[in-house]
């Protein structure tokens, strides 16, 4: 049995489906189906999860909806229209309808059960059209398959208990379409992945079911070893690791959501990354070994929107548990750390900007110095990280110097350097206007030299 997951624009209109459909079809063993929510058709289109956000939040403000929800349902209608499955569009429509009467009062779980609706009634259309061109096909709810997700709305994570209750949908029969992106508390709401979660939704089913393969069809004929959008003709990665994968999707790399690989990775299940619009083209394997390398370094990536908590203090090595309770006051205050490079006497925690506001960061900088008596401590906005990313990198002498030379010969100043112990990986902190422009520069050393 293979999991196959189709991304957003993989269902942007009806010829993408069909195209979709044809792909499922090729391959008897393709028989569960994950699908998002349509994406954009062209540049300046939207996204039907940007509508049904749009939807949600006008609804909030309690201001008229019909705008807002004519604007996702005539999606939809085009769709099934096109496809020949008129009488979806009437489910669809009654179905928004439904979920705006819902309870307003917690946003954070309204919003959610807006936005699952774009995942959730193309899962509909899809079944529907397997159904119209004589397929047996159905539709899969999340919540009758078993679908359990921790009730932290917009970031929720799957509960263990779901792989045992998802696994009987391989006894199943036909095509099942399931809708990616949410699942259901055990109170019975809906709950979503952040973004990009129907990666996610996917991976999780791959491992229930103990897939043969899970492929991930996207709009790319694999992973490149850098970003396309900033190298013309990037070298492309035929087979990459769970762990490169996964420090690469944390520094940017959008092909896959980084949190997506986790379930495939514990049942060791192979990741194929594969172009609904070039099918024939093999893609890139994600596994969990391998034996061939066409270089030291597989990929290199780059993130902006990092912040540095940067404090000293004299002997700060003697003092037993001074991290601890560094972390500590930082859990306290719902800010969980990336990185944290350090010195006999100096610390640098490094979050995410996003965790960061003027008023947790000054009461984060008070405790500092009340509770731990930290002389200095200030914080480094604008930072950004570069990854060096390769799993030879461990049997290789030099990569880092190599690396922090081509930079330095560049111009670009690094403030951090930290590797993992795993040796897979190097990242570089640098100011966020260096970002695409250091990549650039590491990957002409690494892979045009």
């Amino acid at each position: 049995m293979k999991v196959c997951k189709f991304g957003g624009t993989s269902l942007a209109n009806a010829e993408q489906i069909r195209k979709v459909c044809d792909i499922v079809l090729s391959d008897p063993d393709r028989r569960l189906v994950v699908v998002s929510a349509p994406g954009k058709r062209n540049k300046e289109d939207a996204k039907v999860t940007d509508l049904l956000i749009a939807l949600a939040e006008t609804a909030l403000r309690d201001e008229s909806t019909d705008a807002a929800l004519d604007a996702v349902v005539n999606r939809f209608h085009a769709i099934a229209v096109d496809l020949g499955v008129h009488e979806t569009v009437a489910t669809i429509a009654a179905d928004l309808s439904a979920r705006l009467e819902l309870d307003r009062r917690d946003k954070g779980r309204f919003m959610d059960a807006l936005k699952a609706a774009g995942e959730d009634n193309a899962a509909r259309l899809v079944a529907a059209y397997f159904q119209s061109i004589g397929q047996e096909a159905w539709y899969v709810d999340p919540k009758d398959a078993g679908m359990l997700l921790t009730d932290e709305f917009g970031n929720a994570q799957v509960l263990p208990e779901s792989y045992d209750r998802l696994a009987a949908l391989s006894s199943r029969t036909g095509i099942l379409v399931f809708p990616g992106f949410f699942g259901y508390t055990r109170k019975g709401e809906v709950a979503t992945f952040p973004r990009g979660g129907s990666d996610i939704t996917g991976s999780i089913l791959a491992a229930a079911v103990m897939a043969e393969v899970y492929e991930n069809w996207t709009d790319v004929d694999s992973v490149y070893a850098v970003n396309p959008q900033l190298v013309n003709n990037p070298h492309p990665v035929s087979e990459i690791t769970y762990r490169e994968m996964r420090e690469l999707a944390y520094a940017g790399f959008s092909v896959l959501h980084e949190e997506a690989l986790a379930p495939a990775f514990l049942r060791s299940i192979p990741v194929n990354i594969r172009n609904t619009n070039n099918p024939t083209a093999k893609g890139t394997m994600i596994v969990r070994t391998r034996g061939n390398f066409d270089g030291t370094v597989t990929g290199i990536a780059g993130a902006k929107g990092f912040t540095t908590l940067n404090m000293s203090k004299y002997l700060m090595n003697r003092e037993v548990g001074f991290v601890l309770k560094v972390l500590t006051i930082l859990a306290s205050e719902g800010v969980p750390f990336e990185h944290m490079p350090s010195g006999i006497d100096s610390l640098s925690i490094i979050v995410r900007s996003q965790v960061m506001n003027p008023e947790r960061e000054q009461t984060i900088l008070r405790r500092l110095r009340e509770e731990l008596g930290i002389e200095d401590a200030s914080v480094t906005h604008g930072l950004a990280i570069v990854m060096l990313v390769g799993e030879a990198m461990a049997h290789t002498v030099g990569v880092t110097a190599r690396a922090a030379s081509s930079l330095a010969k560049a111009g670009v100043n690094l403030e951090v350097i930290n590797q993992g112990a795993s040796e897979i990986s190097v990242m570089f902190g640098i100011r966020e206007e260096y970002c695409n422009y250091a990549v650039k520069e590491l990957y002409k050393e690494f892979f045009l030299k």
